[in-house]
């Protein structure tokens, strides 16, 4: 305690114990004011920081999800374009199969029509059987299968099936000399060799 006069005369009496507290509590206020500013700014730094993590991670599984989706696109353009070959090459294959299915047909029909021809009364019948025969050659002309004859050419063991050979006069060996059946090919690949008879 101190004692202090006034102006007017009057000691006042000061206790040194409440002065203290009073300075105590001021300067702890003051810590706590720089304190809970440091915390606030400390505070806000961590969370942009979390932010910025945050966005990067988004980021990233964005990025993983369009790179996902890219590739799903790619393999599915590549799965549709091999489906679609494999439906063109199963339908040529049915279409050929189907060819080679209905040519000793129209063998008969050729057959039936050059011995129809020689005699007049089965005239019906050949007009008949010929009409058969252009409508199952049309048939094959649209599945792409093209009949192909190839007397006077050289023989090709590719194309032709010799099922003899004869000496010919003026003509030199390995010519085809008589088609006894056409030979089929269908868009470049024989379907059924023709059957020829070939010079030695």
């Amino acid at each position: 305690m101190s004692d202090e006069k006034r102006p007017n005369g009057e000691e006042e009496v000061v206790d040194a114990e409440v002065v203290d507290e009073q300075e105590s509590t001021a300067a702890t206020n003051t810590a706590a004011g720089s304190t809970t500013e440091a915390e606030s700014g400390n505070g806000a730094g961590d969370q942009v920081a979390r932010d910025l993590d945050e966005l990067g991670e988004t980021k990233r599984e964005r990025d993983e999800y369009l790179e996902l989706a890219q590739r799903t696109r790619a393999d599915f353009e590549n799965y549709r374009k091999r489906v679609a070959k494999e439906t063109s090459d199963a339908l040529a294959r049915g279409k050929a199969e189907l060819a080679r299915e209905l040519l000793p047909a129209i063998d008969n029909l050729e057959r039936a029509l050059q011995s129809g021809s020689e005699a007049s009364a089965h005239e019906a019948l050949t007009h008949g059987v010929k009409l058969v025969l252009e409508e199952l050659q049309a048939k094959l002309a649209g599945a792409g299968v093209e009949a192909f004859d190839p007397t006077g050419e050289r023989f090709d063991p590719q194309l032709h099936e010799a099922l003899s050979t004869q000496p010919a006069e003026g003509t030199e060996a390995g010519v085809v000399l008589e088609t006894l059946e056409k030979g089929y090919r269908q868009n470049g690949q024989v379907l059924r060799p023709a059957r020829v008879v070939v010079s030695k």
